[in-house]
């Protein structure tokens, strides 16, 4: 499960840690006491493994990721078997394969609520596009949901905007 860094290792990892567009979610992590994490596009877990090494308390993580139906254009990423090897002993870990759109509406009524929501960038804009309608149903209004930009820098959504790409993917689907 989580371990602790104790001060030095947390300050590292707040000012010091590589890469520095990951410092924003460790220090929201560490700051925030996450209990429940929810990653779509977990690609090659490198994030993931940092994030639940620096969490102070045991964390259930939930990442949803195509593994081994990636396709040659998409990025990097780990088979399911190997994302289970390395982060299964850092916290209770579900993963879940598949397109993250039709994956996340399959367990969204199972999966409960999350303090923090990560959706990488790797992900098919079609796909992103119907994920909002579910995000929206997985927080809490203490909930923070950061989404990565392009260039690999991550920003936090507000919930008004969690609730405009929703009903947007709503209007999308009426008309």
């Amino acid at each position: 499960m989580g371990s602790k860094l104790g001060l030095f290792g947390k300050l590292w990892r707040n000012n010091f840690a590589k890469p520095t567009e990951d410092r924003v979610l460790t220090r929201h992590l560490i700051e925030h006491h996450v209990a429940n994490l929810l990653e779509i596009g977990v690609g090659t877990a490198e994030r993931a493994e940092r994030l639940l090494t620096a969490a102070s308390q045991p964390i259930r993580y939930v990442g949803l990721d195509p593994f081994e139906s990636r396709r040659p254009e998409d990025p990097p990423g780990i088979s399911l078997k190997e994302a289970h090897q390395r982060l299964g002993h850092r916290a209770h870990v579900q993963l879940v394969p598949g397109p993250v759109d039709t994956t996340l509406a399959r367990v969204c009524n199972h999966i409960g609520t999350f303090d923090l929501v990560l959706v990488s960038n790797g992900l098919e804009s079609r796909d992103l596009e119907r994920v909002w309608f579910f995000v929206r149903r997985l927080v809490r209004p203490s909930s923070a949901v950061f989404q990565q930009s392009t260039d690999g820098a991550w920003g936090q959504l507000s919930p008004e905007e969690i609730d405009t790409r929703s009903r947007q993917v709503l209007g999308r689907q009426a008309a």
